[in-house]
């Protein structure tokens, strides 16, 4: 019955869902190694942002490169200084709520001249990209604390930020980039606000910490290991369906001998 399954074209139907139920099965396991590595890095920003707030020249050092980020962000720290406005820039293409605008990235000189990167939150696409009176910084001293950020940098593709002038825009919260501009030695880090004495406005609107979710890994696994199973109930019942569909037919043993004779 099933010395059809020997034909070149089933043999190549055989590998070819042999091949398909691999894929399937390692896409699934894919899935929830992602998730695992969802939940491993939620759990070590959770770790670091139930340390105590700390002064960022205790948590850094002017002197550390940018890749220190990678080491203390999502930790809490303050910082006491006084804004420079005249050096502040817009980070474009910053969406809030699905509506699109720009990070307001603001130094703020600390007392021994060292200069913290404070994102002060988001503002609304404008078609001039300029900043109202509304979203000044306050004058004067003033303590901020957030979380600490790690520089960003471009990746293989995206804009990139021309080096000798001065931009009014960036692509990216670039530290390195932002140098370049800005009188003072930067830390290697930036710092994304969450509160301010004194207060400031309604504007910039305070970005919110990233939402700490597994993401839709789990589900997506399981449904990789639906379709496996599907796979190896159902290829097997098409077999048993062609099969039958070429077996000889079967004579029953009550037909009498004239019948056949006939």
């Amino acid at each position: 019955m099933y010395d059809f399954a020997k034909e070149p074209k089933w043999i190549l139907s055989h590998l070819f869902v042999l091949v398909l139920v691999v894929a399937m099965i390692l896409a699934g396991f894919w899935q929830l190694d992602r998730r695992q590595e969802k939940k491993d890095r939620n759990a070590l920003i959770t770790e670091r942002q139930e340390e105590p707030v700390a002064p960022v020249e205790d948590i850094v050092s002017v002197d550390d490169p940018t890749s220190v980020g990678a080491d203390v962000r999502d930790r809490p720290a303050t910082a006491t200084g006084a804004y420079d406005q005249a050096a502040q820039v817009l980070v474009r293409n910053r969406s809030y709520d699905e509506a699109p605008g720009s990070w307001v990235l603001t130094p703020l000189v600390l007392e021994d001249g060292s200069v913290l990167v404070v994102n002060r939150g988001w503002v609304p696409v404008t078609g001039e990209q300029v900043l109202g009176p509304e979203a000044a910084p306050p004058d004067g001293p003033v303590e901020v604390t957030g979380l600490l950020e790690a520089s960003q940098t471009r990746g293989s593709f995206g804009p990139t930020d021309p080096s000798g002038e001065v931009l009014d825009t960036l692509s990216r919260v670039d530290i390195d980039r932002y140098q370049e501009q800005v009188d003072g030695d930067l830390y290697p880090v930036w710092l994304q606000l969450e509160t301010q004495d004194p207060a400031q406005g309604d504007r910039p609107t305070p970005v919110q910490p990233t939402e700490l979710d597994e993401g839709p890994h789990l589900g997506y696994a399981v449904q990789w290991f639906i379709f496996t199973t599907i796979a190896l109930i159902g290829y097997p019942l098409i077999l048993r369906r062609r099969a039958r569909q070429g077996a000889p037919e079967q004579i029953p043993d009550h037909v009498p001998d004239d019948v056949l004779e006939s």
